[in-house]
């Protein structure tokens, strides 16, 4: 699956300012929700159980917080990074400052595997981390994650 099949440039967003791992949580929530016409509840009540089952926080910054959602038709990728890295109990310890949302429909377990695995193959890159981090707008990261889609 192509990262660009889930992934809109509109939905790479930059510099954005959270205070916490909850309060990241519910900005992604609602913004999920306006894009794909889903109750935000149901996003953030996914993506809340599935933290409780272990961090998303793959460490070097990155977190890929991820769920299957009812009401989610298709495959959905979010872009954020952060202004300010925060806490994410990530699994080596060090706050985040990119995050990429993964929300799926329930059932398809096969898809939903290779499309984390595209992107978390994409952020633990350290030429794609490094523009992801220094670029001045959205497109130019969203022109990185996309290159070379799988």
């Amino acid at each position: 699956m192509k990262i660009s099949e889930v992934m809109r440039p509109d939905d790479v967003l930059i510099d954005v300012s959270a205070a916490s791992k909850a309060n990241l949580l519910q900005l992604m929530s609602n913004r999920a929700a306006q894009v794909l016409g889903v109750d935000r509840s149901d996003i953030a009540g996914a993506l809340e159980h599935r933290e409780k089952l272990g961090s998303t926080g793959f460490g070097a910054g990155i977190a890929i917080p991820h769920a299957p959602v009812e009401g989610v038709a298709a495959p959905f990728a979010l872009l954020i990074r952060l202004a300010r890295p925060i806490a994410f109990e990530a699994i080596d310890d060090r706050p985040v400052d990119v995050i990429c949302l993964i929300l799926t429909p329930p059932g398809d377990q096969a898809e939903y595997l290779k499309l984390l695995s595209a992107i978390s193959r994409k952020l633990r890159s350290s030429e794609t981390l490094k523009t992801i981090r220094s670029a001045t707008d959205a497109g130019q990261i969203y022109a990185t994650i996309t290159m070379c889609d799988d």
